[in-house]
């Protein structure tokens, strides 16, 4: 790694003068935002099995540190409802120091594929996994909801759909209305709002209206609890270096989902705002430095949340300072009101946790991608079918492989080998034909290649135009001499002619043309100083 390297992921002097643009408005954001996120950081710290204060804890701190060294000046980090996902089996197996150590571990990850400039790389996910990873995780956070929501104790397992099945069937066994009822109603009033005022945050007036009903009512259900009003001091004492070995490979599975989701809300902040850019290389880096430092605090691994940043964009946010003030508000809410904070339902949460599901998923892009092609459809389907099944990463590399089989199968239909003329021998019934070849000449085409000169018969000669060629591999090529071998067996003349330069050096190494790098026209290699196969 040269100095270069690092010092192109380090926030630049230029990226924290943008922040006197317009401090009045971004601090304003921030505010916007905190409302926004309180009840958010609050559900998601409870449904990850840390607590209410972890999700605080990673808003305040890794929220601040993202915006600072993150490079997008938009965005806004902190505890999420796909990383929930991950990090409940995670919870459930290794506990909570597990966890800890998980978003240490990961958070170096990160730092490891910022330096490595890994974040181009989302620019090659295709759009239907990203949307059946959407409502994959939209119908995972629902399900996670499901306990509090009854108001009865979640029951054992990392699957969440039986998880909730199991809830389901303790709430039939001893019903808990009150619990049902604000879970519901805080579900009904943001959803309500989000029509009537899109721009207006409702969630924290649902959590606040269901609270005061609470306490007026009186009514048995359980609060959050008590919350530390300040943060704890820094501290290694969850790290137990022999479990590491063990927990690399859920680290890593927390690194890559907090390097998707966080690039993902990136571009969605891009595509709001047109003519903005972020560096994914620098948002790698600020999200690795924020999941180092948060878990120091008992915090959870974070990452770059969509709907926090979309309230950002939508609010007018100019520069980093107002998910930077989102961060610093919060700490004063929870030093100020704890006690009022801790008296807060669980099922109201719930409920506002639910209402963000539905909200997740935007319907009408959904439908339009189903219908554009059966390919489209069937990888948003598989995707959002394995986020319920298996689990977030392997849901993506699922629709990565299957989006990548069906481009293949594509490019081997889009490969065409077709006469473009002939010249026939007087009373011979012979001569010379010509064929065309388009398209790519790669393995998954190969043996259709093949096949369709094996076909070629009664003629004297072949001529073989490749300046239709898009691409050659090694498989393809090989297929191409072997097919050139076969037509010269039969006693019939091959001319190739056409081939670009940037094709040459692949059918010369294979011995398909002659090395004759002055001319546009490959010389076949004679039987006898062909290359054996």
């Amino acid at each position: 790694m040269t100095m270069n390297g690092v010092l192109s992921v380090l926030p630049t002097p230029a990226d924290f003068r943008t922040m006197t643009r317009a401090p009045r408005r971004d601090l304003l954001c921030g505010l916007t935002v905190a409302v926004v996120a309180l009840p958010l950081a609050l559900g998601f710290g409870v449904t990850s099995g840390l607590g209410a204060a972890s999700g605080l804890i990673t808003a305040i701190v890794a929220g601040s540190l993202a915006a600072l060294f993150g490079g997008s000046a938009r965005q806004v980090s902190g505890p999420t409802g796909a990383m929930t996902v991950v990090l409940v089996p995670i919870v459930h197996e290794y506990g909570a120091n597990g966890v800890l150590t998980v978003g240490l571990i990961s958070g170096v990850m990160l730092l490891v594929l910022a330096f490595a400039r890994a974040g181009a790389a989302m620019a090659y996910v295709p759009a239907p996994v990203i949307a059946g990873f959407t409502i994959g995780i939209a119908c995972v956070i629902g399900l996670q909801q499901v306990p509090s929501a009854l108001g009865v104790p979640t029951p054992s397992g990392d699957q969440v759909a039986m998880v909730a099945a199991r809830a389901a069937e303790e709430f039939d066994a001893t019903p808990h209305w009150a619990a049902l009822f604000l879970a519901l109603g805080s579900a009904a009033l943001m959803l309500a709002g989000a029509r009537w005022k899109p721009t207006v945050p409702f969630s924290l007036a649902a959590v606040a209206v269901t609270t005061v009903i609470a306490e007026a009512l009186r009514l048995p259900v359980t609060r959050l609890g008590t919350l530390p009003s300040s943060l704890p001091a820094p501290s290694l004492a969850f790290l137990d270096v022999s479990r590491v070995p063990t927990l690399l490979l859920p680290a890593a599975a927390v690194a890559a989902l907090a390097a998707l989701e966080s690039l993902l809300s990136a571009s969605v902040a891009d595509a709001m705002r047109p003519g903005e850019r972020h560096d994914p290389g620098k948002e790698l880096f600020g999200q690795g430095i924020a999941n180092l430092a948060a878990p120091l605090f008992g915090g959870v691994p974070a990452t770059g949340a969509i709907a926090r940043t979309a309230v950002n964009v939508r609010t007018g946010a100019t520069s980093r300072l107002a998910a930077l003030a989102h961060a610093v508000i919060l700490a004063g809410i929870v030093a100020v009101a704890a006690p009022l904070v801790g008296r807060i339902p669980l099922a109201a949460l719930a409920g506002v946790l639910l209402a963000t599901a539905v909200r997740m998923v935007e319907t009408d892009a959904v439908r339009a991608m189903a219908r554009a092609t059966r390919g489209d459809a069937l990888v948003m389907a598989l995707t959002a079918a394995s986020t319920l099944a298996l689990d977030l990463v392997r849901a993506v590399l699922i629709g990565l492989g299957v989006s990548v089989l069906l481009a293949l199968r594509a490019a081997v239909r889009g490969t065409r080998l077709t006469p473009a003329a002939s010249d026939e021998l007087p009373g011979t019934g012979s001569g010379t034909v010509t064929y065309r070849f388009d398209g790519p000449l790669l393995f998954a085409a190969a043996h259709r290649f093949r096949r369709s000169l094996a076909d070629v018969d009664g003629v004297n000669a072949v001529d073989l135009r490749l300046s239709g060629l898009t691409a050659v591999d090694a498989t393809g090529a090989l297929a191409l001499k072997d097919a050139v071998g076969d037509l010269r067996g039969r006693g019939i003349e091959v001319r190739i002619t056409g081939v670009e330069h940037g094709h040459r050096k692949v059918l010369e190494s294979l011995g398909v043309l002659a090395a004759n790098p002055n001319s546009n026209r490959g010389a076949i290699p004679s039987a006898a100083s062909a290359p054996a196969p």
